[in-house]
């Protein structure tokens, strides 16, 4: 279909204040926060999708997404902005992104049955806020708190720094309704658990908007006490004596909110007024009077039993305020961006794997010497480190962390320095049995080692997308690999 034909077919369904067609958000919707150097210098070499359309309602997402299936157009589901792995970032000629800016109610917060429904793009410090209100809270704190919004964080299985204590956003929804890509709408019913056959949330769920749009969500939520929070911090001797301290609390039962250790490059850029060149280990506990009470008992009995690794205990106050400025706004985000049209360097990127406690040590430190050994653009490196931030009783993850400086033409960013450390990182922990991806998600830059990431598993997620997206319209090169987009990646 003509370009033109396209646009007069779109105004049918909806309003002229509903279609967007202004050049510089269109450019900004062609990419997300992965390629922010070559979007900052004006280098993107991706196309710029068509319109940024804004439905108002589930039906108005049904009519557009049926019209797209029957004539090819490539979909881009879009809500918070707040992708990391190119997930957002287009590919096709022929994109309509289709964001959930107007999809903004709270729908009812269910104080007694302990949960709360939200359309699509109600921002989660939104929910938040209302939550406390009444002595209630989401329990889900990603960095990006204060702009992301529920249907992107459920289509991305987003995760919070408090993931510990209250898991992650797959374990907190309760129900959905989503979008199938033939106009199909699914409302999975809000109930506390059911035996009725493969749990369907999670055909939506992670599913990055290549399957469905998800329209509205229903979470639960929990008491909130935040006069009990109670913080903890120690400077370790390396980052093995913290990670077996975390071991020791996940399999001792208790669960603090946050329990994380960083390496001694990492914890010179959160902690660089008291690390003393150290790793750094810390918890919150939180919760009730009663759970806090044991749950800082069980933290300080696991540090005494390798107290031999512990060389001092850092001020609670001090753990506090670097916790309470650790999440990033819009104005940080917009800052940042700023930034990048000036400096050549790049700070905060990350890969975060998973893996048992015992693997996760040697997937670390052998993708850290690899990185040392191999990698020819080692002398542009600021920061090489990591950290574990999400700890389970079979094992914890790792967030690998790097900066350098940019010596090399914007629009080569990718390839000459994301690319080939993130390759390294990834295959060090695929060959030892670990996950590549914990919680950014597969994205469209990790979406060449999808079939080994998931094995001989890789068909069953090959027939979901043939069953639910036939004509391949949504979303096209994220998590499915696509020869075609190929060429963008590096």
């Amino acid at each position: 279909m003509e370009n033109d034909k396209l646009m007069k077919n779109i105004s049918t369904i909806l309003t002229d204040d509903q279609i967007n067609t202004d050049p510089e958000e269109l450019y900004d919707a062609a990419a997300d926060r992965y390629k922010k150097y070559a979007k900052a210098r004006k280098v993107l070499d991706v196309p710029v999708p068509l319109a940024i359309v804004y439905p108002k309602s589930t039906e108005e997402v049904a009519r557009l997404l049926a019209f797209c299936n029957e004539n090819q157009i490539n979909v881009i589901p879009r809500s918070g902005k707040t992708a990391t792995e190119g997930g957002l970032e287009n590919w096709k000629e022929q994109t309509i992104v289709i964001d959930a800016l107007h999809l903004d109610k709270i729908i009812k917060i269910d104080e007694y049955n302990m949960q709360a429904t939200v359309q699509a793009g109600v921002a989660l410090q939104t929910l938040e806020d209302e939550l406390n209100k009444v002595g209630l809270t989401t329990g889900h704190s990603p960095q990006s708190k204060p702009v992301a919004k529920y249907g992107g964080l459920v289509a991305t299985r987003s995760i919070g720094q408090f993931s510990t204590l209250y898991g992650g956003i797959e374990d907190m929804v309760a129900g959905l309704e989503c979008v199938f890509p033939d106009g199909h709408v699914s409302r999975i019913k809000n109930v506390s658990r059911r035996a009725g056959g493969p749990d369907i949330r999670h055909i939506a769920i992670g599913n990055e908007g290549t399957l469905c749009y998800i329209t509205e969500v229903t979470v639960k939520v929990y008491r909130y006490f935040p006069d009990n929070n109670k913080f903890y911090g120690y400077l370790t001797e390396d980052i093995e004596t913290g990670l077996k301290v975390l071991r020791e609390v996940m399999v001792n039962g208790y669960r603090p909110s946050v329990a994380r250790v960083y390496s001694e490059e990492d914890a010179r850029q959160h902690f660089f007024h008291f690390y003393k060149g150290k790793c750094v280990l810390l918890f919150m506990a939180e919760g009730n009077k009663g759970i806090v009470e044991a749950t800082s008992r069980g933290i300080e009995e696991a540090v005494d039993k390798f107290n031999e690794g512990i060389i001092e205990e850092v001020p609670s106050e001090l753990i506090e305020n670097w916790f309470v400025n650790l999440n990033w706004s819009q104005q940080d985000i917009d800052d940042e961006f700023e930034g990048m049209i000036e400096n050549d360097s790049h700070d905060g990127f990350t890969t975060e794997i998973s893996a048992d406690w015992e693997t996760i040590p040697k997937i670390y430190h052998n993708a850290i010497e690899r990185i040392r050994k191999e990698y020819n653009r080692v002398h542009d490196l600021t920061m090489l480190g990591g950290h574990s931030s999400h700890s389970y009783i079979n094992g914890t993850n790792m967030y690998f962390v790097y900066n350098y400086s940019i010596n090399c033409a914007p629009e080569d960013e990718m390839r000459v320095y994301h690319h080939p450390l993130q390759k390294i990182i990834v295959e060090e922990t695929l060959k030892l049995g670990g996950s590549m991806c914990h919680h950014h998600g597969i994205g469209k830059f990790r979406n060449e080692w999808s079939k080994d990431e998931h094995g001989t598993a890789f068909y069953m997620l090959e027939k979901l997308k043939k069953a639910f997206d036939p004509n391949g319209i949504m979303n096209f090169g994220t998590i499915y690999y696509q020869e075609e987009g190929a060429k963008y990646q590096k």
